[in-house]
C-alpha cells in the first residue's frame, strides 16, 4: 500500500518525503556498523541540507531485543519526533515500526504481539534497506526478541507497515560478502516460501528469478551496479510475496535458533 521509491540515488528524495508527511522532527534508527562505513554519514548529511529536526538511535543490534525497542521509544518521545526513519537491515526497521507502536499507544511492544493489536497507524515510517535482504520495507511485520522467554515475539498489522519504503542500490554495494550473503539467502527463501504456499506466486517467481540469477554475482562484486538493482528488486518483491501470506517451515525453525543463540537470521535460514 506504499509509496515505493527505486533508483541509485533515491535516498537523496527523503527530505520530500517528510515535507509531504508534514514532519520536521526525525529519529533515524540504525545500527553502529552503518554508522562505521559512512552509509549513517549519508542520511545526516541529507536531514541537515534540509534543515530539519534530527535525533539518531544507533544501539540497534541484531536479533533486536524489547529493552532496545524500550529505549529508543523513550528517546523517541522525549525528542518530540513526528516520524521515524529506520537504515538498515531487518533489523532497524523491526525496531523502528516497534517503537513507532509504543510511542504511540503506550505499553510495551509485547502487548502487541499477535495479529490485528495495534489500534491504528503509526507515525510516517520511511524504511531504507542496506541489504538485499529481509524485505521487512513492505511487509506488515515486527520481530522482536524478548529475551526473558528466549522467544521471538511477532506483531502484525497494516498498520505498521512503512509509509515509504526507498530502495536505492547504492546503499547495498559496501555490504561485506558474508552480509550479502545471508541476507541474499533469506531473500531468496522469502521467495521460495511464499511460491510454495501459491497466494502470491507471481512476486515469488519473479524474486527467484532476479535473486537466484544474480546472488553469486553480487556477493562476489558488490560494486556490481547490475546485479545490486536486481538484488534490491528482488529482495522487495519476496518481501511484498510473504507479506500476503505466510512463510513456512524454514522460517519457522530459524527463529528459535536466533532466539536462543544469536545466529544470524539469514545463516540459519541457510543452513535449514
Amino acid at each position: 500500500p506504499q509509496n515505493c521509491q527505486f533508483g541509485m540515488g533515491a535516498l537523496k528524495k527523503l527530505p520530500d518525503f517528510l515535507k509531504a508527511a508534514g514532519s520536521d522532527n526525525v529519529m533515524l534508527i540504525s545500527d553502529r556498523g552503518l554508522e562505521a562505513i559512512g552509509v549513517v554519514d549519508k542520511v545526516r548529511e541529507i536531514i541537515k541540507a534540509a534543515d530539519l529536526k534530527y535525533s539518531e538511535y544507533l544501539d540497534v543490534l541484531p536479533n533486536p531485543t524489547t529493552t532496545i525497542v524500550d529505549e529508543c521509544a523513550a528517546q523517541y518521545k522525549a525528542n518530540g519526533c513526528t516520524a521515524l526513519i529506520a537504515l538498515g537491515g531487518g533489523s532497524p526497521m523491526d525496531v523502528a515500526k516497534a517503537v513507532g507502536v509504543v510511542a504511540k499507544f503506550g505499553g510495551t511492544i509485547g502487548d502487541y504481539e499477535g495479529v490485528g493489536k495495534v489500534p491504528g497507524p503509526i507515525d510516517t515510517l520511511i524504511a531504507v534497506p542496506t541489504t538485499a535482504g529481509t524485505g521487512s520495507e513492505v511487509t506488515v511485520a515486527a520481530v522482536i526478541t524478548d529475551e526473558a522467554r528466549n522467544y521471538k515475539l511477532s506483531v502484525l498489522g497494516p498498520e505498521i507497515s512503512p509509509t515509504y519504503a526507498v530502495l536505492d542500490p547504492e546503499l547495498i554495494m559496501t555490504a561485506p560478502a558474508s552480509v550479502a550473503a545471508a541476507c541474499g539467502v533469506d531473500a531468496l527463501i522469502h521467495a521460495m516460501e511464499s511460491y510454495i504456499n501459491t497466494f502470491a506466486m507471481a512476486m515469488g517467481e519473479k524474486a527467484m528469478e532476479l535473486i537466484g540469477g544474480n546472488i553469486r554475482k553480487f556477493v562476489a562484486r558488490r560494486n556490481d551496479a547490475d546485479a545490486a538493482c536486481a538484488m534490491m528488486l528482488g529482495s522487495t518483491f519476496a518481501g511484498i510475496a510473504f507479506a500476503n501470506n505466510r512463510l513456512g517451515d524454514i522460517h519457522a525453525m530459524s527463529h528459535p535458533v536466533s532466539a536462543f543463540f544469536h545466529v544470524a537470521h539469514g545463516v540459519g535460514n541457510a543452513v535449514l
